[in-house]
């Protein structure tokens, strides 16, 4: 099997997943590509598996890449009644894996799927590898972070959300989106495709994301301290350099939080450093999760 193409990789994401996985709140999206070791993608709030297109080409020769949208994301689907959350996010990962019958597998997380995946799989025997790109960290939330998490709980935040991510000028702006990339033209093209357009033009997706956002918790970070010190195997940490939400001189500091784990530092990215230097992401990530078996 060859890698495919960043468009091959990107147009699986246009396309219906060939599989939905049941979960207690609803379906997973689930996409697989690549032969290897067994690696489960996690995506952090508000995209979906879809950012780690630019991510798959460089891995897909190597290890086997389960791709998935987690319930009120990308093309997922949340069952009748039930209202997404963090914590239920944390138990769709688990179910996957039992679901999938994974019996050795590493994990990539990003973004709040990086917090996601500790919670899901510590204490699994089966985890052999954890990489973390650009996540959640035990000292606490940034200001700007909580302020984000303020803002997500006033009152016709949604409104607000849907009318600045349709002001290309507005979103761009540092204190908005502009800060999750070092070019902030990277908000435009596929990324407002696969992630912004739907949470402006579809209410159904923007009510999810807005219900996840809402029931994260501070101790969501708190136990991270905890679930590190538990965490026995290999960790690869994978930072953007001027990442504003998730500061690297934090990530440096995770690195003895954990029994084996090591940072590598990415020039010229900010949050989304698997988007914006995929090679460099994929490089760091690589030796690791070769060895996930």
């Amino acid at each position: 099997m060859v890698a495919p193409s960043l468009t091959e990789a990107s147009e699986m994401f246009r396309q219906a997943p060939a599989r939905h996985i049941r979960v207690d709140d609803g379906d997973v999206a689930y996409r697989r590509v690549g032969h290897g070791p067994d690696v489960l993608f996690v995506h952090g709030w508000p995209v979906s598996g879809a950012t780690f297109r630019h991510l798959l080409p460089h891995l897909a020769d190597h290890v086997t890449c389960h791709v998935l949208d987690l319930p009120g994301f990308g093309s997922s689907r949340v069952r009748p009644g039930a209202r997404p959350t963090v914590d239920g996010h944390i138990t769709a990962v688990r179910q996957v894996v039992d679901a999938l019958g994974l019996d050795s597998y590493a994990v990539v997380g990003h973004d709040s799927g990086g917090l996601i995946a500790r919670h899901a799989v510590v204490g699994d025997p089966r985890l052999r590898a954890l990489g973390l790109i650009d996540t959640e960290q035990p000292q606490g939330l940034t200001w700007r972070f909580q302020l984000f998490l303020l803002a997500g709980r006033l009152a016709g935040f949604g409104a607000a959300l849907a009318w600045v991510l349709g002001q290309p000028r507005l979103r761009s702006n540092p204190l908005v989106l502009g800060g999750a990339f070092h070019d902030p033209a990277l908000l435009e093209g596929d990324f407002d495709e696969f992630f912004l357009r739907p949470l402006r033009d579809q209410k159904v997706r923007r009510d999810a994301a807005i219900e996840v956002l809402r029931s994260f918790e501070r101790r969501h970070v708190h136990a991270l301290a905890g679930i590190h010190q538990q965490l026995t195997i290999p960790v690869q940490l994978v930072w953007g350099e001027d990442d504003q939400f998730f500061p690297v001189a934090r990530a440096a500091g995770m690195v003895d939080t954990f029994a084996d784990a090591q940072l590598a530092i990415v020039p010229e990215a900010r949050l989304f450093s698997h988007e914006e230097r995929p090679a460099e992401v994929a490089e760091a990530l690589l030796p690791l999760l070769r060895r996930a078996q």
